[in-house]
């Protein structure tokens, strides 16, 4: 093998520092990607992969490469995709290097370290999570939104409260150690797409050891230290804006599992991964980006503290008690741009101008936004600003230091006000004299030559010359100009007075701008003073925010502020489903009571398809929801407990990566909300059992809903279409029958949407395919199918007696199945089908099979067969 190319050699070494990374090479004007790299990326990006020689006699080696100035738009695109990308810039001038130009990689940019770009969402946070276990089995979990300084842990005992605390803050990308498991790492990706990245460093650099203070707890303080260390691997520069890490128990809030969140269709909806269509999209009413993330952030987090809800419900009451100040608040806080972020730039060192002014502007808006909030309540302007003088130090900083309408760019210039700084005045002064001169020489030549024609210009190659075209060289005095370069139709020439002019103008130009970045710079450190003041009004800002947007959705929707019970009691009157009554013609939606106290803690809900059911459920659990994050909720009254957690077995979906059926899904889901819910927890079960054979269904169905009632007491509505369940309405206590009624007309059903106490007698189904459009001989098949059934089964489609129900299904009674069978024979003679089978099965219990050859088990099963033709 041929020695590699010096350039080539550099490349590898420092690619194997990143394996896990795409490495952008920059080579002048362009990034370029080499080996697997350049095939991938060529691959994910759908560009060009061509090749290049690495050495003397070696074959050609894959390369790509994208420029230099629109690298953001592919550096995005991978960003998207999970990727990450090492960026591998040169660190000396290429003029001064002795050999190759040495070259180092200055950030590394994962999905959950990005700053800006594409990839980060305005409304939502950028979570970065590290994932340290401990050999007790616990788990400790820290996460961190890099672009706001958010940082916060907790300590897990049950992994599955990790998987559901990672999907729940949308996390990006998590850390961990190398040995992580790998049944785990599987566990957790199955349940959300993931890019994992690893560091081992548990132990806290002594200059970060205060983002700690307030942790009492060393696995606290390691998990931390492990997403700590890793942010200061990657990023290579100052992390000042971290925030002090927040500790938060997990039993502090609502716990929701991934299925449930995502059921309940609380951030996006089920069909279409967006946020129309979600609980988000109907009561994030806020104005400012940090607003939109914080009631993003309450929604995945309710309150379990009464307390605190009360306070949130309060400053509701106070702000739809005053509609002019609310309207007109919401209107200053438009002028706010994105505190949080703004400060993460700055302490960042990624800010530039333009954001700067965007901050002044912000913080000039802050006395008027007090002003309007002590007009509503002057105990809540005095609860959010406390301090007004660091706001007046750094508006007059940067109305004294920066023009209003600066360039993006921070080295071009034009940045820095007038009169900020003597220095750069005097520069500017002398180039903007200095072209005031080039102009008058202009005029002057061109009089004391004649010729009108002749002009001064400048490249960065020759400086400034005087231009004359070949027609109007004979009117030039001779020896008056210097020749310096001959065009094809014009001459140009320089005078040691022009040279002289010029060298005054390029250094005042060229010393300007080196000037003026450095003061932008001087200033931008400035403003990293102010970084936690800024940060602090911030959360002041999206509170107002979040709360004045529940206020603003509550009066338009006609909600009402929510009772809490002492007793558990649920009692909604005139309830409406959040989203739905959003998406039907206003005033047809059809609002239902929910009524739960003693003796009725289980609803067992029956009725058509398409009626309402599964509406009816989710719609107590999202005005649960609403309740404990601080919003009023849709219905006409409303007392509700609050609830410790919440579990959902809604729809069906077969996990295909992990080998598992709709019914083991449906079971698996069950069995974590009957192992984890108490009594202060609330189930939705919708359809359970309807995975398997009918009465493998009805028996799991009857015996789950008698271990809710028996040994959870949990607030419970289980929707069923198996119709017997009904019974054990006499022999449960608890369990109470409710149904959404529909009525018959003309051979078509009209379903009313109203749920009302009792039993439904069918589910309509036929009719339900005929709304769907079935073809109109399977709907017909169908009917005459179903009315054969109703005849042949005698008592199959007539209610029995609650008693005879009970005992066919009972799991826990053997004797009451045998004698309800013994009844059943007594009062029904045998068909003569029935005889037969009777026969066969006779044969089957006295055949001693085990002790049968091949031949003679085939024999006796076809014999079986015959008979029962």
């Amino acid at each position: 093998m041929a020695q590699l190319t010096p350039m080539m050699k550099q490349y590898l070494e420092i690619k194997a520092q990143y394996k896990d990374a795409f490495l952008f090479f920059r080579l002048g004007d362009f990034y370029e990607m080499f080996y697997e790299d350049a095939k991938l990326a060529a691959e994910e990006l759908e560009i060009t992969l061509t090749g290049r020689g690495q050495g003397q006699g070696e074959e050609r080696i894959p390369m790509c490469g994208v420029p230099y100035h629109s690298a953001d738009q592919y550096i995005s695109r991978l960003i998207e995709k999970g990727y990450k990308i090492a960026i591998c810039e040169q660190v000396e001038d290429p003029k001064e290097a002795k050999g190759v130009v040495k070259r180092e990689v200055v950030k590394l940019l994962t999905p959950g370290t990005v700053m800006d770009g594409n990839q980060i969402k305005e409304k939502e946070n950028n979570y970065l999570v590290a994932l340290t276990c401990f050999d007790d089995q616990t788990f400790g979990l820290s996460r961190a939104d890099l672009t706001t300084g958010e940082c916060a842990v907790t300590l897990i005992a049950d992994f599955e409260e990790v998987i559901a605390d990672i999907t729940g803050a949308q996390a990006k990308e998590l850390v961990v150690a190398a040995d992580f498991s790998p049944d785990l790492r599987k566990r957790l990706e199955e349940k959300w797409p993931l890019t994992i990245s690893v560091e081992e460093k548990t132990e806290l650099e002594p200059e970060y050891a205060d983002l700690c203070a307030e942790l009492s707890s060393d696995k606290l303080v390691q998990s931390v230290a492990r997403l700590v260390n890793y942010l200061i691997r990657t990023q290579k520069r100052s992390l000042a804006h971290l925030q002090r890490v927040r500790y938060y128990a997990t039993n502090s809030f609502m716990k929701m599992d991934t299925h449930t969140r995502r059921n309940l269709e609380l951030t996006e909806s089920l069909r279409e991964k967006k946020k129309a269509g979600s609980l988000l999209a109907v009561i994030d009413q806020t104005v400012t980006a940090m607003g939109g993330r914080l009631v993003k952030s309450w929604l995945e987090r309710p309150l379990l503290q009464k307390e605190a809800i009360e306070e949130r419900l309060d400053v509701v009451s106070a702000f739809i008690s005053a509609y002019f100040e609310r309207e007109e608040l919401r209107e200053q806080l438009r002028y706010v741009y994105d505190l949080e972020r703004l400060s993460g730039r700055i302490a960042y060192g990624s800010v530039n101008a333009r954001e700067l002014v965007q901050l002044k502007r912000s913080l000039q808006s802050i006395p008027l936004i007090k002003q309007t909030i002590t007009a509503i309540d002057p105990k809540l302007a005095a609860r959010w600003f406390r301090e007004d003088e660091f706001i007046e130090k750094l508006v007059d900083l940067l109305e004294t230091s920066l023009v209003d309408d600066p360039p993006i760019s921070v080295t071009e210039g034009g940045m820095i006000r007038d009169g900020f700084h003597q220095e750069l005045d005097s520069y500017r002064d002398a180039s903007k004299n200095g072209k005031q001169w080039i102009a008058e020489l202009e005029q002057k030549e061109k009089r004391e030559t004649g010729v009108k024609s002749l002009k001064i210009g400048f490249n960065r190659v020759f400086g400034y010359y005087i231009e004359v075209t070949r027609a109007n060289l004979h009117l030039l005095p001779e020896g008056r100009y210097e020749r310096k370069q001959t065009l094809t139709n014009a001459e140009r020439f320089i005078t040691p007075e022009l040279k002289e002019k010029e060298a005054l103008i390029l250094e005042a130009e060229e010393k300007m701008e080196q000037l003026e970045y450095e003061l932008f710079v001087s200033v931008r450190e400035e403003a990293k003073q102010y970084v936690t003041a800024i940060q602090a009004l911030a959360r002041a800002i999206s509170e107002i925010d979040a709360l004045a947007g529940f206020a603003a959705v509550s009066e338009t929707r006609r909600y009402t502020r929510p009772q809490f019970s002492p007793d558990r009691r649920i009692h909604i009157v005139a309830g409406r489903h959040p989203v739905v009554e959003t998406v039907i013609p206003k005033g047809q939606y059809v609002a239902n009571d929910v009524i739960m106290e003693e003796g009725r803690e289980m609803l067992l809900i029956t009725g058509p398809n398409m009626a309402g059911k599964s509406t009816y459920m989710r719609q107590l659990a999202l005005l649960s929801i609403m309740a404990q994050i601080g919003c009023f909720v849709p219905a006409d009254q409303a007392e509700l407990p609050v609830f410790d957690q919440m579990f959902t077995r809604i729809g069906a979906a077969d996990d295909l990566a992990s080998g598992q059926s709709t019914f083991m899904v449906e079971m698996l889901e069950t069995r974590y909300a009957l192992t984890k819910a108490t009594e202060n927890s609330l189930l939705l079960l919708d359809e359970i059992g309807r995975g398997t054979s009918t009465y493998d269904g009805m028996a799991l169905a009857q015996a789950i809903i008698e271990y809710i009632h028996d040994h959870l007491r949990a607030k419970t509505l289980f929707s069923t279409h198996y119709h017997e369940l009904t019974a054990l309405e006499s022999s449960l206590e608890h369990l109470t029958n409710v149904h959404v009624s529909a009525v018959e007309e003309d051979g078509t059903v009209v379903f009313l949407h109203k749920v009302v106490d009792g039993q439904a007698d069918r589910s309509y189904g036929i009719y339900v395919a005929q709304l769907a459009e079935l073809p109109e001989e399977v709907i017909s098949r169908a009917d005459d199918l179903l009315r054969e059934l109703e005849k042949d089964g005698g008592q199959a489609w007539q209610r029995p007696s609650p008693q005879q129900v009970g005992e066919q299904l009972s799991l826990f009674a053997e004797a009451a199945i045998e004698e309800t069978a013994a009844t059943t024979e007594r009062k029904r003679k045998p068909s003569r089908h029935a005889e037969k089978e009777e026969a066969v099965l006779k044969q089957l219990r006295e055949k001693d099979v085990l002790h049968m050859t091949p031949i003679e088990a085939i024999s006796f099963v076809n014999e079986m067969q015959r008979l029962l033709k």
